[in-house]
């Protein structure tokens, strides 16, 4: 009998300062004209909460356990490559990943336009279905300011069988 494992991720980044810009990453896209998420790799708040949430699944710690800023070659990396490399380290634990589902949290980009593409970019990375969905505070909070982006998922694993 197969028996799931649910994990839960969050990542939370705050946009780069105006003297210190920064490209947008989120959800394995490139944002041209959007003001960026600071942060020691790409800051992508999408993928790096569809880690944590592939980690937390398979209790294997989080982003920082795997990736953390005491880790200088994941410096800049590409929040694609940390999804990946999650999904790598998963699968080695001997876990087969069912999907994985995301809400970004963010007044800004509006995401909706670009959904699919990042959906399709995000499940090649993982090697199984990522679905991504976003909300606005209403303007409220610190995401409602403006301030940063945050992105909650959720992940299925299952125990590999053969």
């Amino acid at each position: 009998m197969i028996i799931p494992r649910t994990g839960i991720g969050v990542d939370v980044h705050a946009f780069a300062p105006d003297d210190a810009p920064r490209p947008l990453w989120l959800g394995g896209l490139l944002w041209e004209g959007e003001r960026g998420l600071a942060g020691h790799s790409d800051a992508d708040a999408v993928a790096h909460a569809a880690a944590n949430a592939l980690f937390s699944a398979a209790g294997l710690g989080d982003l920082g356990t795997h990736f953390g800023t005491d880790r200088p070659e994941y410096a800049g990396a590409s929040g694609t490559t940390l999804l990946a490399e999650a999904a790598r380290i998963v699968r080695q634990a001997g876990f087969e990943i069912g999907n994985v589902a995301v809400q970004l949290v963010a007044q800004r980009p509006k995401f909706g336009p670009r959904r699919e593409e990042s959906e399709s970019v995000l499940s090649e990375a993982a090697g199984a279905p990522v679905s991504v969905s976003a909300a606005t505070t209403d303007h409220l909070g610190f995401t409602g300011r403006r301030e940063g982006a945050a992105a909650i998922a959720t992940a299925l694993v299952y125990t590999a069988t053969g």
